[in-house]
């Protein structure tokens, strides 16, 4: 089925059996929490004893491999093998850099001497075991000719480059006359917002084990995107995608970070077909601080003009970000400016610097995620200078239609998140007056925020089959990164067909199912379950019509079907064959038709210690409105642990460059700092109800990314409540807060 037009009403909406929206626990959590859930490390099906890899970094920033002597590793007892470029496989060249799927590229490994950047590999040693392959790798001896590189986004700003756009984003958008509009304004903003790189600090490193059966390579990996980590390693290896089999059945977080495969792929998939047994590798957590990919920093200016009266006449959003050397990605931090509030006059631009670093890419909802941490406090500026209540700003600038697509809204609650939110947690006891609200050497501050994610609906495929037992068996090239994907699919599997939960049998992970765009960019759920949706419904039909029964005459609950007199169980309708169905949703162009996101409202109180500038957090509230919703319990979680990332963004995650050595200095978990449990107390997430028929046949919209998206900048306007310090450089830290005060007395 196509998206060409809104859903009509169907079994979703009629909800039978109950189980759309209901907070049933996940049906995998058994597995997990008794260890059963194998993750990519813990794999047992390889045919015979792994080997074990273990990755060797430079050391350098930039420049070349001028020697490399591993005879030392190679004699060690127990070793295997050692790679380096000297006899590495030959494997395509990197690239290429237009590829339209970027995660699909060819990523080879040891490809020359040439270090890009610090941390890329230089050699890969295999052995008995993980220990005495990390301590062969520290026999290995290398010179390297070093290179002046550039490291500081600030100091290269003078090269930012335009990037280049494509059918998914365009880099600048111009609406009316933006600079006279500003100039002319009575009241204006004129404001400058920094934030860090940010790493995607999953609990579950990344990690392979890759076999060889014949000419076909089977790769266990942490991978959010089968299809996409499908044809990098045939792309990379240089055989056809059906030579490689990817599974990732279970993920421990990927947040961005597992859309890419990394080289501990690639260099397994290489090692095991030259030693003729399976090889094992996993980062350690400080190599994932450069050998995978990080948020990009950004330098935001946010101008906006305004009437006395409130009413937005101009809005302005510059970007500045970075990419590696050799790439072209971008901080799409500006976007969400392009839709949110109404003005007659808007520009929004992105720039890119390229530096010598590791690859920056999509990290927990990127762009909007940074966007907003600017642009929602640049509204709270706004309002101070108008004397407005900051949630009375945005209502009177609240478009209509999409301000700069000039199309509708497929729904819109953003005024219904901000007003509950505010009702729900005491919005109007709040003290405009900033440092105005005190308890023995604490100042308490609440700020507002509001939020909004795009919506993406993508192509995905799914096979379904009822056996005779009653049970139903879905298949689909899906992931699962901790979000819920197996639970919320069962539900729509088991809610179509009328069968209790335990009857459905769900099995993703594995690229030699039904393709789909896997979990990312909060499409996974309204994808998948779009396409398992049409399964179901194909699926149905047979039924129906085993049944004599035309399909809307057909009632399904209970395991059985039944039409007018006749009832069978669903095992009964199967017979001793089964019956098989397959189903696929296509994006169509309702995106192109209507305006599609998600939207919420997040509220923060705050301490402040008056003496060390210390913040903590004291609650939060964030209030959604994001189409039908599948499982309270996950989403739920979801936007929990989402609005936490925020409240990390805003006060504690700083990946730190030496500016001298291109490298991440604080890269482990001691020293990159993200929220703890003493950090987050009382978190409350509310979803109003919704449904959104222009999204997909679920009606749903994506809930994953919608969380952080505002959340940092709720905290940051509750410590300039609090304190009366505006401050613009994330994260908010308490050398910060006390430094500004001592400038501002």
């Amino acid at each position: 089925m196509e998206m060409t037009a809104p859903s009509g009403r169907n079994p979703i909406d009629e909800n039978r059996s109950g189980l759309i929206g209901k907070p049933i626990d996940r049906v995998d959590g058994r597995l997990k929490v008794t260890g059963n859930a194998p993750y990519a490390y813990e794999v047992q099906e390889a045919p015979g004893k792994p080997a074990y890899g273990f990755i060797v970094e430079a050391t350098i920033p930039k420049g070349t491999v001028a020697d490399i002597d591993a005879s030392a590793a190679e004699k060690a007892p127990g070793v295997l093998l050692v790679m380096t470029h000297r006899n590495v496989p030959k494997q395509a060249p990197w690239g290429p850099i237009d590829a339209k799927d970027r995660f699909a590229r060819s990523t080879p490994q040891l490809a020359s001497n040439r270090v890009r950047y610090y941390g890329e590999a230089v050699a890969f040693v295999v052995a008995e075991s993980f220990e005495i392959a990390r301590a062969a790798a520290q026999l290995i001896r290398i010179r390297y000719d070093a290179e002046p590189g550039e490291y500081d986004m600030a100091a290269a700003r003078g090269k930012a480059e335009k990037p280049k756009d494509d059918e998914m984003q365009k880099a600048d958008s111009r609406i009316g006359d933006f600079d006279g509009a500003f100039a002319a304004a009575p009241v204006q903003v004129d404001a400058t917002y920094t934030t860090p790189y940010h790493i995607h600090a999953q609990m579950e490193p990344h990690a392979t084990i890759a076999w060889w059966t014949g000419d076909r390579v089977t790769v266990h990996c942490a991978s959010q995107l089968l299809e996409s980590a499908q044809n990098a390693v045939a792309n990379t290896l240089q055989i056809p995608p059906s030579k490689v089999r990817i599974v990732s059945r279970y993920i421990g977080g990927g947040f961005g970070g597992k859309l890419p495969v990394y080289g501990d792929v690639m260099l397994s998939a290489m090692a095991a077909r030259q030693l003729g047994r399976p090889v094992k590798t996993a980062l350690t957590r400080q190599q994932m601080f450069h050998f995978t990919t990080h948020r990009s920093q950004t330098v935001q200016r946010l101008r906006l003009g305004a009437t006395p009266d409130g009413k937005l006449t101009a809005i302005g959003h510059d970007s500045l970000s970075h990419s590696a050397r050799f790439d072209d990605f971008y901080e799409t931090a500006s976007t969400q400016t392009r839709s949110l509030y109404a003005a007659p006059n808007r520009l929004t631009t992105h720039r890119v610097v390229k530096l010598d670093l590791p690859i920056s890419d999509s990290t927990r909802a990127p762009g909007e995620a940074v966007g907003m941490l600017a642009l929602e406090q640049a509204m709270d500026e706004l309002a101070e200078k108008l004397k407005l209540d900051p949630i009375e700003l945005r209502l009177r600038n609240e478009p209509a239609m999409d301000p700069e697509k000039n199309i509708p809204f497929s729904t819109r609650q953003l005024v219904r998140c901000m007003k509950e939110g505010a009702e729900r947690f005491g919005w109007s006891r709040r003290n405009a007056v900033p440092g105005a609200v005190r308890e023995d050497r604490w100042l308490i501050g609440i700020g507002f925020a509001a939020a909004t994610r795009s919506n993406l609906l993508m192509d995905a495929k799914c096979s379904v089959s009822l056996d005779r037992q009653g049970v139903l068996t879905a298949r689909m090239a899906m992931t699962d990164i901790g979000t819920g994907s197996y639970t919320v699919l069962t539900q729509i599997a088991a809610e179509m067909l009328g069968l209790p939960v335990q009857n459905v049998r769900m099995e993703l992970g594995d690229s030699d199912f039904p393709e789909t765009p896997g979990s990312g960019g909060s499409w996974g759920a309204a994808s998948a379950g779009s396409a398992l949706f049409d399964a179901c419904t194909q699926l149905r039909g047979q039924i129906a019509r085993r049944l004599g029964a035309r399909a809307d005459e057909v009632v399904f609950a209970d395991g059985r079907a039944s039409a007018g007199a006749r009832s069978e169980t669903l095992g009964a309708l199967a017979g001793t064959i089964g019956l098989r169905a397959d189903g696929q949703i296509k994006k169509g162009d309702m995106a192109k038709k209507f305006s599609q996101q998600a939207y919420g409202a997040h509220f923060a109180e705050v301490a402040v210690d008056m003496d060390t500038g210390e913040i903590r957090l004291r609650r939060m509230l964030g209030v959604f409105a994001a189409g039908r919703i599948l499982n309270m319990k996950t989403a739920t979680s979801q936007a929990t642990g989402a609005m936490i990332w925020g409240v990390g963004s805003a006060l504690f995650e700083d990946a730190v460059v030496d500016a001298r050595h291109g490298a991440f200095v604080n890269h482990d978990l001691a020293e990159y700092h993200v929220p703890a449990h003493a950090d987050i107390p009382a978190v409350e997430a509310v979803f109003l109800d919704e449904v959104d028929d222009k999204t997909n046949p679920l009606k749903i919209k994506g809930v994953g990314e919608l969380g952080i998206c505002g959340a940092g900048a709720a905290v940051a306007n509750a410590v300039y409540n609090a304190t009366g310090v505006r401050i613009r450089d994330y994260p908010l830290t308490l050398d910060k807060v006390l430094g500004l005060q001592a400038r501002q007395a």
